[in-house]
């Protein structure tokens, strides 16, 4: 039986959609008690977190939805409408229109970008904060601006702000999404049933575009000349204060993703202040669905670590 299947048949599965903050998001909920949000990355959905969603929803109300410009939620065409901001609004809508204001949040890659920045801003919503292989804001453009590897391994952002990404990802059955998330170091060897979902969510209308934008509209990006180098100098400039976290915040790290190198963790305790790190050695960008049993097992000794509603 497939997690999907698992989830269709407990008894407080629910499939559903909210209309906030001005776009229509779709999500699924599992699971009764406390809130956990889970938040996706690029270039997954929803469904990325179906492993979490079994193990959690036993405990909580468990919650993984679709990013705007993602799969079944709302697409909006224009950049503008993939600012930081309005993804934040987003999520504290939704949980708000789920009925509660406090929750757990664990996120992965992009939508750990916009988890970093809700925990920043919004830290009394939050009991805990779980982030996967997403680095912070203020640590990324450090490597960005100083680390040539990080740059070079970044460079895959230039081609995905560009004006032909759609067709390139588009081109011979997505075969450019398919090998970011299947090839290269990835040890996710996913069933054929799980990647006709993932085509089914890359083809839905708009959905291309949606995905890139939230490139587009990012600040964060490798340099590619000095302006873009005093660019990112200018954001590492900012009062210390903007990139602050205040909860409890665990990072867990794949040490083998290519995208994103380890050091992304260096310097991150100066930005939050209760850390826990834990690294999986043999992790890539891909340990959510490589290693679910280690992740679920980090997160819930995480949650157990001290008091808190969502403990």
């Amino acid at each position: 039986m497939t997690f999907v299947e698992r989830l269709e048949n407990l008894s407080d599965y629910r499939e559903d959609y909210a209309e906030v903050n001005g776009v229509r998001l779709h999500y699924i909920s599992v699971g009764r008690g406390g809130l956990m949000i889970f938040l996706h990355g690029f270039p997954e959905y929803w469904e990325e977190w179906t492993g979490q969603l079994a193990e959690f929803g036993r405990t909580h109300q468990a919650v993984a939805f679709d990013m705007r410009g993602y799969n079944l939620s709302s697409k909006p065409e224009d950049v503008e409408s993939y600012n930081i901001a309005g993804l934040i609004e987003d999520l504290r809508a939704l949980a708000e229109h789920l009925g509660h204001r406090k929750f757990t949040l664990v996120a992965h890659d992009w939508g750990g970008g916009v988890a970093w920045s809700f925990a920043t801003r919004h830290p009394d919503w939050l009991d805990r904060l779980v982030v996967v292989n997403a680095p912070h804001a203020a640590v990324f453009a450090r490597e960005l601006r100083d680390n040539p590897a990080q740059r070079q391994a970044s460079r895959y952002m230039l081609l995905l702000r560009g004006p032909e990404a759609e067709k390139t990802l588009a081109a011979n059955r997505y075969a450019w999404l398919a090998e970011a998330v299947w090839g290269g170091n990835s040890r996710w060897n996913a069933p054929e049933t799980i990647r006709r979902r993932y085509y089914e969510a890359w083809s839905q209308p708009g959905a291309l575009t949606g995905n890139v934008n939230f490139y587009r509209a990012s600040p964060l990006y490798p340099p590619t000349s000095a302006e873009e180098e005093t660019r990112l100098s200018r954001i590492l400039t900012l009062d210390r204060a903007v990139f602050s976290v205040k909860v409890p915040t665990l990072v867990i790290w794949g040490e083998e993703d290519e995208a994103l190198l380890i050091g992304n963790l260096e310097g991150l305790d100066d930005y939050v202040d209760d850390l826990t790190v834990r690294r999986v050695p043999d992790g890539t960008h891909w340990v959510i669905h490589e290693q679910p049993d280690v992740v679920n097992g980090m997160i819930r000794d995480f949650m157990r670590s001290g008091a808190g509603a969502g403990a």
